[in-house]
């Protein structure tokens, strides 16, 4: 079988790579040459395209996850410092405050280091507020600020790396944050022992401390993030050439099934209402939201309230060994998923773990049960998170409705944020019966959308094998007619 390239008229050989096989040398490929600024992309071998991508993760992964990493830092130990009775944070002020810093309005945007930096800044002035109003005025800041930075560096890493490599790469961003959740509990002990010192208490000095550690990640990146394939100075003509047409034309063939990245004919480059409609009236954006939310509640849920019934500074450490093995276990699941070319069962694994977690959890046993229960709870939402994000990203062709689409399906998504923060209540210490019914509900959920999408993905690629194998005897599409097609092209099958 072979595929075009973007002059619709040269096919692309495959090859055996031991278990997996795709095209490392494009011939004839003018696409990505965008207009003469690129020069032809150049033949590579299978080890001069891992030099290539491993040149890309070293510039661009450790500043994404360094800055990823610092809007975690805060979330969850400042409560345990004092936050909650300083500010007469009793009944549900503390889930409201939580609530608003999950209700954002998603924003891709280009200017990550200036959201980082000015984020940072608020986290710092957060340490000096005297009251809860000020407390949710500046939370409120902080979510504004905080909410390109997620959204807009998945969607940036869309389009750098081939959809069948993409998860690894979240997978070491998003765990830069599964860290945070190891580092920020122990950052946080030892920032315990200056409660007193400025006459402010240890939650206060966890934010002053933190963000200015933010702002100065966020003046780092300046000088180091780069921008898009097309422009990256780091990189020679000839790579970037080779980059663009690989994301953009390449093909895969494994043991399990063969895949187009994209249609066949790339992505269009212009930005039309059209592409607007075709994201929100997608089903599979809408299917995709709803296993969304069965991971992202239990996600937030568990790494906001861990309840172990210690005093603070021990819960502070108890959260780091949880945190650790979920990062391994999100590496392992990211790896494996690029590897064989498939989501679902990932999410399907990390859904299993967290029915597992939270049925021990809402057992009336012992706590050193409930913390075994919580490696669970951490592993499976963590790991699962990135396969998620990853899947839509993979299954929505053209950049400017995968943009919108994944605005949709975070941002919405992120309303189960919003719900984890107010359903574990201090009244329910240290069982949260209530909160871990909801959680087991929406992983119940789960198990049940996540089989429907993917039977509806294995229905639609059926038939577009059927169409393929027409268009094969007749030509029925100009190039044109597949590019404004997109994820809707005959040639275009959807990841499982």
């Amino acid at each position: 079988m072979s595929a075009k390239d973007g002059s619709g008229t040269a096919s692309i050989e495959k090859e055996e790579v031991e278990a997996i096989e795709y095209t490392t040398a494009p011939q004839n490929s003018t696409n990505g040459a965008q207009e003469g600024r690129l020069p032809q992309p150049a033949s590579l071998t299978a080890e001069e395209e891992k030099r290539l991508w491993r040149k890309v993760d070293t510039r661009i992964l450790p500043i994404l996850t360094i800055m990823y990493l610092c809007s975690f830092l805060d979330r969850g130990n400042a409560k345990l410092q004092g936050l909650t009775t300083q500010l007469d944070l009793t009944g549900n002020k503390y889930n409201i405050a939580l609530t608003i810093r999950v209700l954002k309005k998603f924003r891709p945007s280009r200017w990550l280091p200036g959201i980082t930096l000015v984020w940072g800044a608020i986290m710092t002035l957060m340490g000096l507020v005297k009251s809860y109003p000020q407390l949710v005025g500046t939370r409120v800041c902080l979510g504004i600020t905080e909410a390109g930075l997620f959204p807009g560096v998945v969607y940036y890493l869309t389009l750098w790396y081939p959809r069948h490599m993409l998860q690894y790469r979240i997978g070491l961003f998003y765990g830069g944050a599964t860290m945070a959740g190891a580092f920020s509990g122990l950052l946080a002990y030892g920032i315990s022992f200056m409660s007193g010192t400025a006459g402010l208490l240890g939650w206060s000095w966890i934010f002053i401390l933190e963000g200015l550690a933010t702002v100065i990640v966020g003046a780092i990146a300046f000088f180091v993030l780069v921008d898009f394939p097309d422009t990256a100075e780091f990189l020679t003509p000839e790579e970037r050439a080779y980059i663009t047409w690989r994301k953009n034309h390449d093909t895969y063939s494994c043991i399990y099934i063969t895949e187009y990245d994209n249609s066949s004919v790339g992505e269009e480059e212009h930005f039309e209402v059209r592409h607007l409609i075709d994201a929100f009236t997608d089903w599979q954006v809408w299917l995709q939201i709803i296993v969304y939310f069965s991971i992202i509640t239990p996600l937030y849920g568990i790494s906001l309230f861990l309840p172990f019934g210690y005093n603070a500074a021990i819960s502070e450490l108890l959260t780091v060994p949880p945190y650790i093995c979920a990062t391994l276990v999100l590496l392992v699941f990211a790896l494996w998923s690029d590897r064989i070319r498939l989501r679902s069962p990932f999410i399907l694994a990390g859904l299993v773990m967290c029915l597992i977690g939270f049925a021990i959890n809402i057992s009336d046993v012992a706590v050193g049960v409930k913390y075994f229960g919580t490696f669970f709870c951490v592993s499976g939402s963590y790991a699962a998170f990135p396969g998620i994000i990853a899947w839509l990203g993979n299954n929505l062709s053209g950049q400017y409705k995968r943009g919108v689409g994944m605005a949709l399906h975070i941002g919405i998504g992120n309303f189960g944020g919003a719900i984890a923060s107010n359903i574990y209540l201090s009244s329910d210490e240290p069982r949260y019966i209530l909160g871990h019914a909801i959680e087991l509900m929406f992983v119940g959920i789960g198990f049940v959308f996540l089989p429907i999408t993917v039977l509806a993905y294995q229905r639609v690629n059926a038939r577009r094998d059927v169409q393929q194998r027409e268009m094969e005897k007749e030509v029925k599409f100009t190039e044109e007619e597949l590019r404004k097609m997109g994820d809707r092209a005959p040639d275009f099958r959807y990841t499982l």
